[in-house]
């Protein structure tokens, strides 16, 4: 009995070793499949859908030796400019490519973490496993995870600002080294190696007209409609309409049909609310120039009361338009007043 008692604990104990070198093999298996697939992808962005998902994460057990970093896609949504989804996913390209040049020596670190993407229209059941119900959203699904809602979401902050954020995101949750994020030039070689040549056949006529006098940095009105435009776009908030990549205007989702160019509340600004307020603000800006410089030179005092008298009233018109806006939008009120004698 006890020969036997030791056959049968050692055929568990083979069994049980066979079983472990049967699931190492095949997570190792998925983990070369996913380096293959990286591999193919110009990115190095993998695109993954129902099936794959199964296959890589719902269907393993865990732990796994490899993370999935997946960014969630819709293509009806990319016409959305506020979601600003295609720029995103470049950034996210940007992200796989440069952790995958960073770490080419190192095929270690690479085989564990791959970038991942899933559209919503043919992975609607993973949308769903991973409770996604809003865009733009990125899951880190980690070796230990098994359950796809407990996978670490991340922050929008980190997602708005785009791959250097998001390259901090991965290096505090996985200990893995991203590095620099490299991006693409603006110009090729051939395009500068163009222009470098038409700027040399460009310098003597240029040098000639300028000694000439006979530029565009020689004339008044250049000057004057540079000056205006700039005090356009200073007062028409266009600065902050670039770097928050403002829409010009909404669609009202109530009534697809119809546009929304002013948005009410303080925490948005439309770019054709920026573009309203700048024109009004221009015209009271050229109107106080007209007078100061140039309705002084007419002789005819009748006349000058006139026009300065339209003028102003202009002017009072435009300013109240603005503080009127001012109100609607941020319910704060602004109040003139008359001093006491």
């Amino acid at each position: 009995m006890a020969t036997i008692s030791r056959g049968v604990l050692l055929n568990l104990a083979v069994l049980a070793l066979l079983s472990t070198l049967a699931l190492a093999d095949s997570d190792s298996d998925r983990a070369a499949e996913l380096f293959a697939l990286q591999s193919r992808s110009k990115s190095g962005v993998i695109h993954l859908d129902d099936h794959s998902v199964s296959r890589f994460l719902t269907s393993t057990t865990t732990p796994r030796s490899y993370s999935l970093l997946v960014f969630f896609d819709a293509a009806q949504l990319h016409d959305k400019s506020e979601l600003h989804l295609q720029d995103l996913r470049k950034e996210f390209s940007l992200l796989a490519s440069s952790f995958i040049a960073n770490n080419a020596e190192n095929p270690s670190s690479r085989s564990k973490l791959f970038f991942c993407d899933l559209e919503f229209k043919e992975s609607q059941s993973t949308f769903g496993q991973f409770g996604v119900n809003s865009l733009p959203h990125i899951r880190l699904v980690g070796p230990e995870v098994k359950s796809l809602k407990d996978s670490e979401q991340m922050d929008q902050g980190d997602i708005s600002r785009m791959a250097e954020s998001m390259s901090a995101f991965i290096e505090s949750r996985t200990r893995l080294h991203v590095g620099p994020i490299t991006r693409p030039p603006l110009l090729s070689k051939m395009q500068i190696m163009i222009i470098f040549t038409l700027i040399l056949i460009w310098v003597p006529f240029a040098a000639k007209k300028v000694l000439a006098g006979e530029t565009l940095l020689h004339d008044k009105k250049v000057w004057l409609i540079s000056a205006v435009f700039v005090y356009f776009f200073s007062v028409a908030g266009t600065m902050h309409n670039i770097i928050r990549k403002m829409p010009m205007f909404l669609v009202d989702r109530n009534d697809p049909s119809k546009l929304v160019f002013f948005y009410q509340g303080s925490g948005m600004q439309l770019g054709a609310e920026g573009f309203a307020v700048g024109f009004l603000y221009t015209i009271v800006g050229l109107l106080l120039a007209f007078m100061t410089h140039l309705l002084v030179r007419v002789r005819n005092v009748n006349v000058q009361r006139l026009i300065m008298g339209s003028a102003l009233l202009v002017c009072f018109w435009a300013v109240k338009k603005v503080v009127q806006l001012d109100n609607w939008k941020t319910g704060y009120g602004i109040h003139g007043f008359w001093p006491s004698s």
